[in-house]
């Protein structure tokens, strides 16, 4: 079968290898061409453009930064969709996700939204939590693909309920951090062993695996190696106080998530792993 991929980022390439090792014949674009060239050498077609790329797959996977990188990629030029599926992975709002799946249906496509949960090793090693929105009959027909990025791919219900998921499960992500963040510095400060501290905080109900995984970070103030970028977290956390407070939900606490992410990008920290908040709750003197 052949497979139409476009965009091969961080989490875009490894995704994009979990389709090559299943033997898929796979049509690659990226925006940046040289995002591409690992996945040349390893028998993908790549292409210079979108509708090059999606002219003889009847399925297309969307991994790309945002609704405005996808309506760029897919709306730019006329690409003919009739009798082709789009399959778009990416975080983007319900409202956004609705949008794509008019436009596609109008052009005779259908559409799925299947934005995943976890970060590059989870995409490497196809570990990811796929949640799909869409036709039901859709979703069974596609999910054997969906299969190869991680074992757990749910049916949500319609187009709009996935995306909805993903904003209240990416909520947590830097508002688990950030609570981490404030009780490491205290200790720190305070002159306590931290190694005391994670052993108490491991064994309790208020331990969450990501405490673990950023610990090192934080300790060692290293953001280098950017598992998901704290550009990408401050643009899900705007998408997540939009629809919160369509919601009628409180969002106090996410306006001060946000405002800790955008203290960070002014600290040159955008391109930096999102755990780089803590060097805006635990500043260096």
């Amino acid at each position: 079968m052949k497979i139409a991929f476009l965009g091969t980022g961080l989490m875009g390439e490894p995704m994009a290898f979990r389709l090559l090792k299943a033997n898929y014949n796979l049509y690659v674009y990226n925006r940046t061409l040289s995002k591409t060239e690992r996945l040349k050498k390893h028998q993908a077609k790549v292409f210079s453009s979108p509708e090059e790329a999606v002219k003889e797959p009847s399925i297309i996977i969307t991994m790309l930064t945002d609704y405005n990188a996808i309506s760029e990629v897919l709306f730019r030029d006329k690409i003919n969709f009739k009798g082709k599926t789009l399959i778009q992975m990416s975080t983007i709002s319900p409202q956004e996700s609705l949008l794509i799946k008019e436009r596609i249906e109008n052009s005779e496509g259908e559409y799925l939204e299947a934005p995943v949960l976890g970060s590059i090793q989870q995409a490497e090693a196809g570990e990811l939590i796929v949640m799909v929105g869409g036709n039901l009959e859709s979703f069974n027909k596609w999910k054997k693909i969906l299969k190869n990025f991680g074992q757990t791919v749910l049916y949500i219900g319609d187009v709009g309920k996935a995306s909805s998921l993903k904003l209240a499960l990416n909520q947590l992500i830097p508002s688990l951090l950030a609570s981490f963040a404030m009780s490491l510095a205290y200790v720190i400060q305070k002159g306590i062993d931290v190694n005391t501290f994670m052993e108490i905080l491991r064994k309790s109900a208020l331990y969450a695996p990501t405490f673990d995984k950023k610990f090192p970070n934080m300790i060692k103030r290293d953001f280098d190696k950017a598992n998901f970028p704290l550009k990408h977290m401050l643009k899900d956390i705007n998408l997540i106080l939009q629809e919160f407070q369509n919601s009628n939900i409180n969002v106090q606490m996410v306006e001060c998530i946000k405002n800790i992410l955008m203290n960070a990008v002014e600290s040159n920290l955008s391109d930096k792993d999102y755990s780089a908040l803590y060097n805006v709750i635990h500043p260096m003197k």
